[in-house]
């Protein structure tokens, strides 16, 4: 009898308090009125909105190692489960493309335009991609062969973008529209299926996918370590706690030549935001599973067992509810979601705050909604 899967309170803790923070960063009253920290940076740099994608990525190799580690022993179910895993990216990938078609506005809507036009790459597009391409690693290679697998790729990776001469451009570049990754995905998917804010580039791009694959690697690995049985919790915490604070340095250091970069996922940004993540990790561990201070845990284990389905849901609702057009006083139009904000957030508080307060009440909506499924035990397994 297959024995169940172990699960990790402070893995769950880390995976809701993370998706939470996705949420806030996405869902701001207006994005004219955010405070800085909740901003992605311009360009090179990492401010802490930038650490919530790659901190889900690298949970994300944490959770393949924790529920694949029993399969991974049985190579005769080597097989299904990858055909499980690649259903399972194709579900997240096809949501993605779902958020990426549902209409704003019914009234303008043409499906056959929108494909036309629909944008491929998207987060939950790489979250799936990333997936599946981790677990069939994952349950092929040994430990030594995953960690040369992601020197392999930062290395490759830098190599391209820092050396590569891009076609039509003539030389190698990290800038935003002439850099080697925005030249392929406009060559492959053309602009009319890029991020629509650019047209000529895209933040989940094709070739930073490669780098992206390398922090669920990382999570991986951690993963494996976290759930040796001949290791002390002390000694695991302490090398985690050493490899968070190495890998974050030596990501600072590669920034000086190969800038710290989300939006290109530099090789740089790989190391410096898998050894943060590494380090709330730990920190977490030792607190939570090691300590057993755990009651503040249930608000985000609450989000993290239903982190995909609520971070779908939280960007298919404000479409729907602005789809439904309230009259203003001078005869205008504006959609349900636009006019609750404007309506109970914006008169009384400063620009700023009111956008934040939305977005707190936005987080606040979701967890009633979350907290009766887990009490009901509903999760929603995508």
């Amino acid at each position: 009898m297959e024995s169940k899967p172990q699960r990790l309170l402070s893995l769950d803790f880390f995976r809701g308090l993370t998706v939470a923070a996705m949420i806030l960063v996405n869902n701001p009253g207006s994005w004219g009125h955010i405070y800085t920290p909740l901003e992605h940076a311009e360009w090179n740099g990492c401010t802490p909105t930038d650490l919530v994608f790659p901190f889900f990525l690298f949970i994300v190799g944490v959770s393949i190692a924790y529920a694949m580690s029993n399969k991974k022993l049985d190579s005769a179910s080597h097989n299904k489960t990858i055909l499980k895993a690649f259903k399972r990216a194709l579900i997240l990938f096809g949501l993605g493309l779902l958020l990426a078609i549902f209409p704003r506005n019914f009234s303008t809507f043409d499906f056959v335009e929108s494909l036309k036009n629909i944008r491929i790459p998207g987060v939950l597009q790489r979250i799936g991609v990333v997936f599946f391409i981790s677990s069939v690693i994952f349950l092929k290679s040994s430990e030594k062969t995953i960690f040369r697998i992601i020197i392999i790729i930062l290395f490759t990776y830098w190599a391209l973008m820092m050396f590569v001469p891009v076609p039509e451009v003539g030389y190698a570049n990290l800038e935003k529209e002439t850099n080697l990754g925005a030249w392929l995905d406009r060559t492959i998917l053309t602009e009319a299926h890029l991020w629509k804010s650019a047209k000529t580039w895209d933040p989940e791009g094709i070739l930073s996918t490669l780098p992206a694959v390398a922090t669920g690697l990382f999570g991986v690995l951690v993963g494996v370590y976290l759930k040796r049985k001949d290791v002390e919790p002390a000694t695991k915490i302490a090398w985690l706690f050493s490899v968070g604070v190495f890998t974050t340095l030596a990501g600072l250091l590669w920034d000086l030549e190969f800038p710290i970069n989300k939006a290109l996922w530099t090789s740089s940004y790989v190391l410096y935001t898998g050894g943060l993540a590494t380090i709330v990790l730990a920190l977490s561990y030792w607190i939570i599973d090691v300590n057993k201070y755990n009651r503040f845990t249930k608000p985000f284990v609450i989000y993290g067992v239903n982190a995909i389905t609520v971070f779908f849901v939280s960007g298919l609702m404000p479409r729907l509810l602005n789809m439904i057009k309230i009259k203003q006083p001078d005869g205008s139009e504006t959609g349900a979601l636009s006019w609750f904000y404007q309506t109970f957030f914006v008169p009384y508080f400063s620009p700023i705050n009111a956008s934040l307060a939305y977005a707190i009440v936005f987080i606040l909506f979701f967890f009633v909604i979350l907290w009766l499924m887990y009490k009901k035990n509903i999760i929603i397994k995508v």
